[in-house]
């Protein structure tokens, strides 16, 4: 299981995150979405390596990421975020993006998928936001089969410095941010059924960080 490795998490429900995307549905794509699109190429281009699989996209939000999928893949893309997805499926719908499956309003800690059901999953800016980050690693290990591939892209807060001062700062308005400022990356680390195979930078300011886990 996941530690919080730097004390307790600040409280997030859904209601807030489906608050503060409805907020953000319009103007996503041109200020955080152009933010982290170094980041999301680079997570993409490790799916790009598989071989043809059924990956499912958590929080796949507008869709900012679809259109840069292999087309040998069949992707499922899921938001809490009504707003967010109706811009997702009319991005599918105007570039003919026929590699997507279906794109589905679903809680990422509840996904209705039977076990094993894709050979990877994809989580970017998410694992911050969702009220509770440990059932959510979990529903990614449990749809994703033995052997398959678990990434992860998220900003993770650090313990010292005058960015540590900044996060734990903004931490305290975490429900009305829609994410947590203050999230130690021990939080998605030391679960048994996902092994460690790859940590690096991915530059954008050096906010985030790219996770690859294998199923195990």
């Amino acid at each position: 299981m996941g530690g919080s490795g730097g004390g307790a998490l600040a409280t997030i429900k859904d209601n807030h995150v489906v608050a503060a995307y409805a907020r953000w549905a319009p103007f996503y794509d041109w200020s955080f979405g152009a933010f982290t699109r170094h980041p999301c190429k680079a997570a993409v281009a490790e799916m790009n390596a598989l071989p043809p699989s059924r990956i499912i996209e958590l929080g796949v939000g507008t869709g900012i990421s679809l259109p840069l999928y292999d087309s040998k893949h069949r992707i499922t893309g899921v938001d809490l975020s009504r707003e967010m997805l109706e811009r997702a499926r009319k991005r599918v719908a105007e570039d003919a993006l026929g590699h997507v499956e279906g794109l589905e309003v679903m809680d990422a800690g509840a996904l209705t998928f039977a076990d094993g059901a894709f050979d990877a999953a994809m989580a970017m800016f998410v694992i911050t936001v969702v009220p509770d980050p440990d059932r959510v690693m979990a529903e990614m290990a449990r749809v994703v089969r033995p052997g398959g591939q678990v990434i992860l892209v998220s900003h993770f807060s650090v313990e010292n410095g005058p960015r540590a001062l900044v996060e734990k700062y903004m931490a305290r308005y975490s429900s009305r941010l829609g994410w947590r400022p203050n999230f130690p990356i021990e939080t998605v680390l030391g679960r048994p059924e996902l092994r460690l195979v790859e940590r690096r930078a991915v530059k954008s300011f050096d906010l985030f960080t790219l996770l690859k886990f294998e199923r195990v």
